[in-house]
């Protein structure tokens, strides 16, 4: 073994024997071969002895570890000279040691004398001690056979008593199940194991909640404080400003006039009530009156015998108007509170009286204009009437709201705003030049024809810096044109940056329109679409817009929450939707979510909306316009003109794509424009997940119309019998026929 191991480790060969420097005389071969004899024989009760004692020590300890290292400490030291032949073996630097074994050689005689048959005996001569070239591989390899057999005899032992542990870690024993067994096993571990996780998510979200709780109402706690601190503080402000006003007077005698108007109105109004919309605006053409006539009356000389009459019927009917809006319509109108919203009598009289807007319209219409019975009559009496102006914004938003274009309202609105900017810059410029003196410069107005127009004219010349204006003269005229260069410098820009902007709103739509409808038309004109195909894709844009006034209705209503969606949706297809034979006994609900997931699809006159042949994945619903069932060799048969309300498609909704089942039956084409609403398959079957009854009602429906309407193509088609190659004669066309019959009716005759 130790020679293969050395040939594996290329261990060096032993030098020749040439090699050594002292040329000593060796023995005869025989000679050195006696000595180790005599010492075995010699030593061979001594090696049965120590076995003796070795196998007492195992039965006594069960550790042969320990019996190896007594061993040697229990052996004659006369065998340690046995060592000594096996020098002369060792490489050339062991040379000055060979002598040594010279001297032990004669004791060795007398030991074989003592014992002359052990040479003889039953047991073999103990090899000779191997050859060490590497000590440390040596070690390793020792230490590895002692860990083997170590483990041999602790096996050995555990085979024969079972409870004897071992020094690895035995793996668990796997009970023996039946297939159920085992999979009920693992399903009851799943099913812990999902009740536990859920318990956890359920623990934390619980406890997330209450934290949220938490901080939602220590948030509100400090908000409601806040809250009742400003309201302190404002209550504090308007007490000292604007005291609480007692109508309890007034409330007495308007009675009769109340309870009319509870009759006429009701009891509380709407604020998008038309109604309230329509006095509105008899309050906003007052609100006018006072703000455009009252400043040219206070400037210009309008007011002489003839004149104050009617401007005095006017200020008091503009008057009557505010009175009876503050009196019985503003205290009728419902409002929201704590997210309800207020429709009782007594709480909205309340609410509007404790309002901020009650005492500024209660000061509007003090009657200042008492004084001209001491004074002369003047228009400066009546400037409180202008604080007035929240009741035409309230005007201005709510019939926004309701028109259909109401661009054209901010039109007219932004074009006021500029006239009256023009008025008051009239005004001004004629109380310049009464200021400076009427003709006193050539800056100045001249006197000549009617004052107002000439003031405004040079206005609208000077705000929208037209040029070709008389030039100042004096300090005071040169400062007054500069400031009117500026005002109307920022004042127009304002105002035709507001039109634009509002001319833009009113046009985004259509400007939108334009641009995907140019975006398309370069993009076919890139890639050279057919000049067919381009008219086609115009005219499906110009009919889409005209008729919708979008290109894509969900872009509107994405924007709406879903209740909104849902009403909409709700009118406009639920009675269509009950209509359908399919769906009839279905839950409402379900009918509901598949109105939220129709599509509007526009085709055109001639577009074919199904084939023969093709795949069902779709239920179509007229929305307008009308489609017709064709067939044919041209599809110029016409079987059925189906029109608004009218469904089709929606057997394949329900039917598999085994045997075909699923494949269209007829060709479908628009006649004229005719606008659809689709409903996928897809969508249908994530709607059923929710309604397991509506699925089965639907599953038993779909049978009983796949039956009604019989089978499918392609089970009545039946296999040809012979040979494939040998198919059936055509018909003889018919001209063919005539001609043979001809012929024959020719050679009859003769």
């Amino acid at each position: 073994m130790f020679s293969r191991f050395k040939t594996f480790l290329r261990a060096p060969e032993p030098p020749p024997e040439r090699a050594q420097p002292v040329p000593p005389t060796p023995p005869p071969p025989a000679k050195e071969e006696k000595p180790p004899e005599k010492k075995d024989d010699k030593e061979q009760p001594e090696t049965e002895e120590a076995k003796k004692d070795v196998k007492a020590e195992d039965k006594k300890e069960n550790a042969k570890e320990e019996v190896k290292k007594d061993e040697p400490q229990k052996e004659d030291p006369k065998a340690a000279p046995a060592a000594a032949p096996a020098a002369p073996a060792a490489p050339a630097p062991a040379a000055p040691a060979a002598p040594a074994p010279a001297a032990p050689a004669p004791a060795a005689a007398p030991a074989a004398a003592v014992n002359p048959e052990g040479a003889e005996g039953d047991e073999p001569p103990l090899p000779p001690p191997p050859v060490v070239y590497f000590r440390e591989i040596d070690d390793k390899l020792r230490d590895k056979i002692k860990t083997l057999r170590e483990r041999q005899e602790t096996l050995k032992e555990k085979a024969i008593d079972p409870y004897a542990t071992s020094p690895e870690i035995t793996p668990p024993v796997t009970p023996i199940l039946k297939k159920e067994d085992y999979i009920r096993l693992k399903e009851e571990e799943r099913i812990a194991k999902e009740e536990a996780d859920k318990k956890k998510v359920e623990e934390a979200a619980k406890k997330a909640e209450e934290k949220k709780k938490k901080d939602e109402e220590k948030r509100l706690e400090a908000e409601k404080k806040a809250e009742e601190e400003r309201l302190a503080e404002e209550a504090k402000k308007k007490a000292k400003i604007l005291p609480d006003i007692s109508c309890s007077f007034f409330d007495v005698l308007l009675r009769p006039l109340e309870q009319a108007m509870d009759i006429a109105v009701g009891t509380t109004l709407d604020p998008l009530d038309r109604r309230y919309i329509a006095w509105l605006s008899l309050v906003a053409l007052a609100y006018n009156y006072n703000v455009w006539f009252c400043t040219a009356r206070l400037v210009f000389p309008f007011h002489n015998e003839t004149s104050n009459p009617f401007w005095f019927a006017f200020d008091v009917l503009s008057d009557a108007v505010n009175i009876i809006d503050i009196t019985l319509w503003q205290p009728r109108l419902q409002f929201v509170k704590a997210g309800d919203v207020i429709k009782s009598g007594p709480m909205s009289k309340a609410h509007y009286r404790k309002s901020q807007r009650f005492k500024i319209d209660i000061i509007s219409i003090l009657p200042f204009d008492l004084l001209c019975l001491h004074f002369e009559f003047s228009t400066i009496y009546r400037v409180n009437r202008f604080i007035r102006i929240e009741s035409f914004f309230d005007f201005s938003d709510r019939l926004e709201s309701i028109m259909a274009k109401a661009y054209i309202w901010r039109v007219i609105r932004t074009t006021g705003y500029l006239l009256f900017a023009l008025h008051l810059n009239s005004c001004a410029y004629y109380v310049a030049s009464v200021y400076q003196g009427i003709k006193s410069t050539t800056w100045v107005y001249n006197g000549e024809g009617t004052a107002y127009l000439r003031c405004y004219y040079y206005a609208v010349r000077s705000l929208i810096n037209i040029g070709g204006l008389p030039e100042p003269v004096t300090t005071f005229e040169i400062s007054f044109q500069m400031a009117n260069f500026f005002i109307g410098v920022f004042v127009f820009s304002s105002l035709i940056g507001q039109m634009r902007d509002v001319i833009g709103a009113a046009t985004a739509g259509k400007t939108y329109f334009r641009a995907s409808m140019d975006g398309c038309v370069d993009y076919m004109n890139t890639y050279s679409i057919p000049k067919v195909v381009q008219n086609r894709i115009r005219t499906w844009y110009n009919y889409t817009w005209s008729a919708q006034g979008m290109l894509d209705e969900s872009e509107l209503l994405d924007k709406m929450p879903l209740v909104m969606k849902t009403a909409i949706a709700v009118d406009i297809n639920l009675t269509t939707f009950q209509k359908i034979a399919l769906f009839q006994g279905c839950d409402q609900q379900m009918l509901v979510d598949m109105l939220l997931r129709l599509k509007s699809i526009v085709y055109l006159p001639g577009d074919f909306v199904v084939k023969k042949g093709d795949i069902g994945k779709e239920m179509y619903v007229i929305k307008s316009g009308a489609v017709q069932v064709v067939g044919g060799p041209d599809n110029s048969i016409v079987f059925v003109t189906l029109k608004a309300g009218c469904v089709f498609g929606e057997i394949s909704l329900l039917q598999s794509a085994k045997d075909g089942g699923n494949r269209r039956t007829a060709n479908v084409k628009a006649h004229g424009f005719a606008n659809l609403f689709v409903l996928e398959k897809k969508d249908l079957f994530d709607i059923l997940v929710h309604y397991p009854e509506s699925q089965k009602v639907l599953a038993r429906k779909g049978r009983k119309l796949t039956k009604a309407k019989g089978p499918p193509a392609a089970k009545n088609e039946e296999k040809q019998k012979g040979n494939p190659f040998f198919t059936e004669k055509p018909q003889t066309p018919k001209l063919l026929k005539f001609m043979s019959n001809f012929r024959k009716g020719a050679f009859a005759k003769k």
